[in-house]
């Protein structure tokens, strides 16, 4: 069977482009009518089963939004590294800049000695602050204040962008609900206050031709860490997903449109009933030589005292609980960034962590 990700327009779940409401996870959404937005959730329902990636088409976002993001990435990544150093922040802030080889995603799942550190991309990330939330009593390091580098318009043209993806990803959450047969605000509840992130990347080779010596990486192989994850990207050879006969596969969004996954708190809520795919991305090298690749992904991450256990539904004779106990959202984002930024091996890793050796070992 060929590997698809298939493209869902999720225009009946959204009015306008836009959550009534205001902040995206005080609205609600009025689109279509009942048997097209039930269309969309069952399109949505096989796409998490058998993928968990899909590309949607109809969310919202002005071109002139995803535009302004993409240019305000542009002038911040040209600055000479040394100044972009100057906004880093340390491993346990999930904010500021991360320069080339600082990072190892493959240690969030335990799979890499601490020493690699040999991710070959470059980030800025912004996410939700304490000050967002005055009425919660959040911690401070994961709710930092965010760091806004001194370029010229960035810190609008990135924010326009962020509450558009944002809206998004509540949008899909709402979906999510109608798709699991859950209550309407079922996500809602479990996102008052979400720990959400986003992050900008550049694949930073210098331009021209390479010649690979071993297996270079731009981003180790991986599982997203919260709820959903809504990526912009370019269309340029270099993510790649894992199918389910252990291959990697070439993913890239159409024209307009974004790209859609799952991550591992959704796989636990389902007991991976719905699939927190694993994805890596290859230096976008063509012929050759280096291509210039830029993403950014919007991850909705949830509340970090949300508790975590697996839905009773999802568990029968034929498929035992992957993940017995509770855990919260901060507990397991935490284990996460210390592998993937502080170098230190997330042994809590598990089936994740298995499929990534059995991918290694089949090629």
């Amino acid at each position: 069977m060929s590997f698809r990700v298939p493209t869902i327009d999720i225009t009946p779940f959204v009015e306008g482009g836009r959550v009534e409401g205001g902040r995206a996870q005080g609205g609600r959404v009025h689109g279509g009518g009942a048997e097209e937005r039930a269309a969309v959730a069952r399109a949505v329902d096989d796409a998490c089963r058998t993928v968990g990636f899909m590309q949607i088409v109809g969310h919202g976002i002005p071109t002139e939004t995803t535009d302004g993001l993409a240019a305000a990435m542009d002038d911040f990544f040209v600055l000479d590294l040394e100044t972009k150093k100057t906004w880093r922040t340390p491993p346990q802030i999930n904010r500021g800049y991360s320069p080339p080889k600082s990072e190892s995603l493959s240690l969030s799942l335990g799979v890499e000695s601490a020493s690699r550190m040999n991710d070959f991309f470059e980030a800025f990330n912004v996410g939700a602050a304490r000050s967002d939330y005055p009425d919660v009593e959040l911690p401070a390091d994961d709710y930092a204040e965010n760091v806004w580098p001194a370029v010229p318009d960035f810190e609008p043209r990135v924010s326009a962008y962020f509450s558009e993806a944002q809206r998004v990803a509540v949008t899909m959450t709402d979906i999510f609900a109608v798709a699991l047969g859950l209550p309407a605000d079922f996500y809602r509840q479990h996102a008052s206050h979400s720990l959400d992130v986003l992050r900008m990347n550049n694949y930073a080779l210098p331009p021209g031709r390479v010649s690979l010596d071993g297996d270079l990486i731009g981003m180790g192989e991986h599982t997203d860490y919260g709820i959903v994850t809504v990526l912009w990207a370019d269309q340029v050879r270099g993510l790649q997903v894992l199918g389910s006969d252990g291959s990697w596969n070439d993913v890239s969004p159409a024209d307009g449109a974004l790209l859609i996954n799952l991550g591992d708190v959704t796989g636990r809520w389902t007991n991976d009933r719905w699939m927190s795919t694993l994805h890596r991305v290859k230096p976008p090298i063509v012929d050759g030589t280096i291509q210039r690749r830029r993403s950014a992904a919007f991850f909705h991450d949830g509340d970090i005292d949300a508790l975590i256990s697996t839905m009773p539904w999802s568990v029968d004779a034929q498929h035992p609980d992957r993940y017995p106990g509770a855990i919260t959202v901060g507990q397991h984002i935490r284990a996460k960034l210390a592998g993937s930024r502080a170098g230190t091996k997330n042994d809590a890793a598990g089936g994740e962590k298995d499929r990534v050796l059995a991918a290694r070992d089949a090629r």
